[in-house]
């Protein structure tokens, strides 16, 4: 199974990626603890943001790079199909957490938040993203059916 894309050319920095990594899984510790719906809508904001193309309004994005710029690190290029793949899973998630949150279905919404802290704990600590390695593998089907 390859683990390059095979639709799309298009690179972006995986340190940002890493980055925003933490602080969604900054985010979404806070929210368990505190149970305020108000970081699930800051979640959901940025990731749906993001997911439009709307970098310039993510804060998320915002803060990772600037501090890329502030640290000079340099540019660490990778694909950015299975990223955002894993984004739109991850803006899925969110809206179901949200929505949960808002409905009352406090445990069902806490499950939900544990799964986006493990990709993030994994993404942030060992470049390991779950949506990624989903993505491959249905590209990799994909592939195979059309043989």
């Amino acid at each position: 199974m390859s683990q390059t894309c095979p639709i799309s050319s298009h690179r972006i920095d995986a340190h940002i990626v890493r980055i925003i990594a933490i602080e969604v899984l900054l985010l979404a510790l806070i929210l368990i603890f505190t149970q305020e719906v108000i970081f699930a809508f800051i979640l959901l904001f940025d990731f749906a943001v993001r997911t439009l193309k709307f970098k310039q309004l993510s804060p998320l994005a915002y803060v990772a790079k600037s501090i890329i710029n502030y640290f000079q690190i340099k540019a660490l290029p990778c694909d950015e199909a299975p990223k955002r793949f894993a984004l739109y899973v991850g803006l899925s998630i969110i809206s179901l957490f949200t929505l949960s949150y808002l409905l009352h279905f406090t445990i069902f919404a806490s499950i939900l938040v544990a799964i986006l802290i493990l990709c993030a704990f994994l993404e942030a600590t060992f470049d390991y993203c779950v949506g990624c390695k989903v993505y491959h593998f249905l590209t990799f089907l994909q592939q195979r059916s059309s043989k």
